[in-house]
């Protein structure tokens, strides 16, 4: 048999195993255990977040067997024949279950007409049905849809809560990843335990280590180099234009992505300006950090020129903004870099 993947094998069971929901995991638990679930709810946040898992967990804590648990794919069943058809199929009742629960994931791509005539189902469903709407875009969901369900917003989890997660499957996994990886590969799973967990499987896979430090994650992935990223950052507060344009050129060569490359830029100088200007809050941003990076970030804060990184992480995320529009898209960049280092600062 294939090996299951990640995202699938280390899928949460309960709720207690959901990270980063508590605000959505205390409600459905007391909604379960009043005997009193809502007839729809609607689940909607970035992907990766756990919708389609809180919704299955959910159908677990309700007791509804699979024979009564119908996942639909709203990209494929969009149109108004296969809403008449669930209508239909809802008057049934269930197998072997006190209810029927179906999960209409990416719920916005159904079309006008479906969401019309799903209407009177959902203000209206048989006592024995509960509908659990999913979508990563909440603002197609029609406002009429909206006041109908019981809405839940899934939160992006934290680096932290990410890493966490990395470093407890590796655990399973029976393999070492050093907190510097971990911390790398919860940064390139921007907010989604999926990303980040597919990104943790590529590098057990391809390295063929037990044994995983953060230089493996960035060969395998093709992250940026630390080096570079701190030579660009170096450049901002020192005012080296030639230092800064050869790591940024350096980093094209790598082929590295742009957009993360100036990600992993703007997380080191914003821990920075934060622990410069509030170091009260040090304990806390060392939770999110690796202790090489929070090393170097205290240096970042007691810079000579810390004063000016408000400053220049906000010129970064003016070409944050641009890079995915630039022909070149190292441009955005370089232009920062010129603009800073070329202004009357203190940067200077």
């Amino acid at each position: 048999m294939a090996e299951v993947v990640f995202y699938r094998k280390y899928r949460p069971a309960s709720f207690a195993e959901v990270r980063g929901q508590e605000h959505i995991t205390r409600v459905l638990e007391s909604a379960i255990a009043g005997g009193q679930p809502a007839h729809a709810y609607l689940f909607y946040g970035s992907r990766g977040t756990g919708k389609t898992s809180v919704a299955r967990i959910l159908a677990r804590g309700l007791k509804v067997s699979e024979n009564d648990l119908y996942e639909i794919d709203g990209a494929s069943n969009r149109g108004i024949d296969e809403v008449r058809a669930l209508r239909e199929a809802v008057r049934t009742l269930p197998f072997d279950s006190a209810y029927k629960m179906y999960v209409i994931d990416e719920a916005h791509m159904l079309t006008k007409d479906a969401f019309n005539a799903l209407l009177k189902t959902l203000e209206e469903p048989p006592s024995h049905v509960i509908f659990v709407l999913a979508t990563t875009e909440l603002h197609k969901i029609p406002e009429t849809v909206l006041s109908r369900c019981q809405s839940f917003s899934f939160r992006k989890p934290s680096e932290q809560i990410l890493k966490e997660t990395i470093l407890d499957i590796a655990k399973v996994e029976k393999a070492h990843i050093s907190l510097d990886a971990a911390s790398l590969i919860a940064f390139l799973g921007e907010g989604s335990f999926r990303d980040a967990e597919g990104i943790l499987e590529q590098v057990l896979t391809l390295s063929g280590k037990k044994k995983v430090e953060r230089a493996d994650v960035e060969d395998i992935t093709g992250a940026p180099k630390n080096e570079l990223v701190k030579d660009v950052i170096g450049a901002f507060l020192d005012g080296e234009k030639e230092k800064g344009i050869t790591a940024i050129h350096k980093a094209v060569r790598q082929n590295n992505d742009m957009k993360i490359f100036t990600r992993l830029i703007m997380k080191y100088i914003r821990y920075g300006m934060l622990l410069s200007f509030a170091p009260n809050i040090s304990a806390e941003i060392k939770k999110e950090l690796s202790n090489e990076e929070f090393a170097y970030v205290e240096t970042l804060a007691k810079h000579k020129n810390a004063v000016a990184l408000p400053n220049i992480l906000k010129t970064l995320l003016e070409a944050y903004e641009r890079i995915m529009y630039a022909h070149v898209e190292e441009l955005p960049l370089e232009l920062a870099l010129v603009k800073i280092i070329g202004q009357d600062s203190d940067t200077k």
